[in-house]
């Protein structure tokens, strides 16, 4: 057997991958400019929002049950959303709150407050600071904003790593995995350096099936070589992260493009095909000029979490069990249209091929198949009315555990 096929997850990965949900937050000089890239040229004045309020943005995803928020603290423009020592461009030197105003703390409080993980996205590529050209003066530089972040804004959930910028830059990650391990050793560090979550390799929020858990499989069908920046300390175990804008090809927010909202359906696909392939969705909801998350995604949102729960929260009947069958029984035929089937990750992968069966008419049916289970698999079914339904285990590499066998 394959040493690769029972890697297992470190107890904060389990804990990253059971929050499933997170909300990604662009905010910054862009949001004024009508930009996605901003070259780092725009006056610091422009970032003047009217009615900041992150605890609107912060109620939002707590209310649709998302358990954490991702805020960029810095994007590639390099304007900074806290009052950095590093540079003058932040906002310190802008006209909002009398240049008093720290985005970043007040986001991180209204976490806390709320009871959800903070997380912060700091873009190594920085298109404003004038040292950048020089990879050992601004490896220094990015090291000071990094540790400002990571020792000012209390526990942090992810810190989000992008891989955009000029090929061949060399970043110091070793120097700066260090910095996150030392400070934040709880957090999850996506995609670049020694990842502990990777990148899903598209910006549609949605995973190729099987999504496997492991940094070999990530390696052989998701990525090419030259695509990656993992230390040799990346774990064996690198679940993945699956990143949408909420307004289709847009991060940032721009004026009168609601009809870039995704639907409610759409947004339906690509829960079953993110959360339902065993990875966690991170979902951009991005404020306005005014510093508030417009009408229209507050009510998207709002439905979308509305379906998860509806859908979702109350099972007709769920069992956990080792083995390759396990059997649930009803006291009365029910309508069922979804299965929801989780291994018990701590315990590594196991499950290779299984199917569903539910008895029809005397007789067993199968309704549903797959190859991987992992942390979650989502089988949405043809509604059918029975009282019997069994997970039969085809192959696994080891005596499954199935810590979550649910009919809805």
């Amino acid at each position: 057997m394959d040493t690769y096929k029972l890697a297992k997850p470190t107890e904060a990965q389990f804990k990253w991958q059971d929050m499933e949900i997170g909300i990604f937050c662009h905010f910054g000089i862009n949001t004024f400019c009508d930009k996605e890239w901003g070259d780092g040229k725009d006056p610091p004045e422009k970032f003047n929002p009217s009615s900041l309020d992150t605890h609107q943005w912060v109620k939002l995803a707590k209310n649709g049950g998302f358990k954490y928020f991702i805020l960029t603290a810095k994007h590639h423009d390099g304007f900074c959303l806290w009052p950095t020592k590093t540079t003058d461009y932040s906002v310190a030197s802008s006209p909002w709150r009398g240049g008093k105003g720290d985005v970043v703390a007040e986001c991180a409080e209204h976490c806390r407050q709320e009871g959800i993980g903070f997380g912060i996205y700091l873009s190594p590529w920085d298109r404003h600071e004038p040292c950048y050209p020089d990879q050992h003066a601004y490896n220094d530089f990015y090291c000071r904003q990094l540790t400002e972040l990571l020792s000012s804004y209390g526990p942090l959930v992810e810190i989000w790593f992008d891989g955009a910028g000029p090929d061949n830059y060399e970043y110091d990650w070793p120097r700066i995995i260090d910095l996150v391990k030392g400070y934040q050793p709880e957090a999850m560090i996506f995609n670049m350096g020694a990842p502990t979550i990777r990148w899903v390799g598209n910006e549609d929020g949605v995973a190729p099936y099987p999504c496997w858990n492991t940094a070999t499989e990530a390696r052989k069908s998701m990525f090419t070589d030259d695509m990656l920046t993992w230390l040799p300390s990346t774990s064996d175990w690198v679940p993945v992260e699956c990143d949408v804008p909420i307004r289709r090809g847009r991060w940032f927010w721009h004026p009168n493009d609601e009809d870039r909202l995704l639907s409610l359906n759409e947004l339906k696909d690509i829960y079953y095909r993110s959360v339902g392939h065993g990875t966690n969705l991170l979902l951009n909801v991005a404020p306005d000029n005014r510093g508030l998350i417009p009408e229209p995604d507050a009510k998207r949102l709002e439905d979308f979490a509305n379906w998860i729960n509806s859908t979702f929260s109350n099972p007709i009947y769920q069992v956990s069990g080792q083995g390759t069958k396990l059997e649930i029984v009803l006291d009365n035929p029910k309508f069922i249209n979804h299965i929801v089937l989780a291994e018990d990750i701590n315990q590594g992968e196991r499950v290779r091929k299984y199917m569903i069966e539910a008895e029809h008419d005397g007789k067993w049916k199968e309704i549903a198949s797959g190859s991987a289970i992992g942390h979650k698999k989502i089988d949405k079914v043809s509604s059918i009315v029975t009282s019997k339904v069994r997970l039969v285990i085809l192959e696994a590499v080891a005596s499954p555990i199935i810590r979550n066998f649910a009919i809805y």
